[in-house]
């Protein structure tokens, strides 16, 4: 089977660490933040891990 290619898109927006999670940043926190409580908008800090199939797919987008 040949290589495949990394998917760049995916690869600037998630990071695999060494154990294999998929980590991803968290949305909703780049404007209107006024509106949004400190807790929420702590929360949005913190990365976030994809997880189940969808962390599968995203591994074999990035060749890994």
């Amino acid at each position: 089977m040949p290589k495949l290619k990394t998917h760049k898109g995916t690869a600037k927006r998630v990071r695999i660490t060494r154990t294999g999670k998929v980590m991803r940043e968290r949305a909703f926190g780049n404007h209107i933040l006024a509106k949004k409580s400190k807790a929420r908008k702590r929360n949005m800090k913190t990365p976030g891990t994809v997880k189940g199939k969808i962390a599968k797919n995203v591994k074999t987008a990035l060749g890994a």
